[in-house]
This record gives C-alpha cells, structure tokens and sequence, in this order.
C-alpha cells in the first residue's frame, strides 16, 4: 500500500510541475512577442517628431528679408523701397525693371496718400499699393495708361484744368496690373479702367460704367 501511495504521490508532483512549467512557458512566449511592438512604437515615435525647421518662425524671417530693397536710383543716390512697394518691385520680371529703369527720389516722388494709398514713382512707371501694410497687394502702371491716370479729371471723369488725378482723382487706386490680350494692355482701377491699343494708339478710358475722353 505504502508503494501504491508513493508512487501517486510521486505523479501527483510531477504533473504539477509540468503544469508549472507549461505556464513558465506561456509568460515568456507573451512577453517575447510583446517586446518587439514595444520597441517599433517607441523607435515610430522618435522618427515622426516635428523638425525645428519647420518653425512657423522661417515665415516671418522671410518677410522680414523683404521688407526693405535698397535700389540705386536716379543721379546715383541710393533709394530704399519697404512693405508693398518693396514685394512687389522684388517679384518683377525683368520685362517690367527695364520698363520702371530707376526710381525717382524726392518727396513728391514717394510716400503715402491721404487715402493711404502708397506709392514710388520710376522714370518710366509707378507702382502703388492700397495701403503700407505688408501682404497689401502693390500693382506696376506705365506708358499710356500710366498718362491717362495722371490727367487732371473732374467728378465725372471728364479732363478739366483744375481736378484731381491719379489715386485721388475718380477712377481711384489702381486695381491691377497691365493685362495684356493680342495688342491691347488694360489696367483696370477701383471706379473704372483705362486700354491702350498698341496697335492703333487709341486711350480708353472708363469711369464708372462710362467712356470718358482720355485727355
């Protein structure tokens, strides 16, 4: 009987040590497999970090590098071009330098309006913007047109002696730049629009809805 018992007794603990060991091996296979998940979120983690030079700082520094254009202008004296004046001049084509050539100094010749508008004039064009504010859209105005705008014009928009012209006269701020279509340049302002024909010669010009004499 003492044989019998023993021997249970023996199968008894071996099953209970398997049973041990089985479930040893089960915790490790878990924590193996686990492991390497871990390790990868950590490592995605790491790789998908925001690199400083996507600081929104790169923008301003930009703007702050075109803020102010120095430019020799005319009879040698250095002139500084800011804000909108100084964008737009640094996004001309070379087409449209050469038809500005050099600014004009003087205080008559820059500056800012009344109305805000601001403005440079060049010997051979002028460019203005609606305000100083940086961002503030600044178009180039030349040749015919740029004549057609500077006519001293009454309410209407009809040439007088005494009237105002440019930005302060009816057909306001410029609005746009030269758009050209076959041989036709249009620039196109706040009350109205002016076209020159460069075929033909002919001003248009229109305030508020109406053709008006161009000189």
């Amino acid at each position: 009987m003492r044989s019998i018992a023993s021997v249970r007794l023996v199968g008894v603990i071996t099953g209970a040590t398997a049973i041990v060991l089985i479930g040893s091996a089960c915790g490790a296979d878990e924590s193996d497999s686990t492991s390497p998940a871990a390790s990868s979120v950590e490592t995605s983690a790491s790789n998908t970090a925001v690199p400083e030079s996507t600081s929104p700082t790169s923008d301003a520094s930009k703007v702050a590098q075109t803020a102010n254009v120095k430019v020799e202008g005319a009879r040698g004296v250095e002139v500084t071009l800011t804000g909108p004046i100084a964008e737009r001049y640094s996004s001309a084509t070379e087409a449209e330098k050469k038809i500005l050539r050099l600014p004009l100094t003087g205080s008559r010749n820059a500056g800012t309006r009344e109305s805000g508008v601001v403005y440079q004039q060049f010997e051979g064009g002028v460019i203005t913007a609606r305000s100083d504010r940086s961002g503030t859209p600044a178009y180039v105005t030349y040749g015919k047109i740029r004549d057609a705008w500077n006519v001293e014009r009454d309410d209407q928009g009809v040439p007088t002696l005494v009237g105002t012209n440019g930005s302060a006269g009816p057909l306001g701020p410029v609005a746009s730049d030269v758009e050209t279509r076959g041989h036709v340049q249009t620039t196109r302002f706040e009350h109205g629009s002016i076209s020159h024909d460069t075929k033909t010669g002919k001003v248009t010009v229109t305030v508020n809805g109406q053709v008006v004499p161009s000189e």
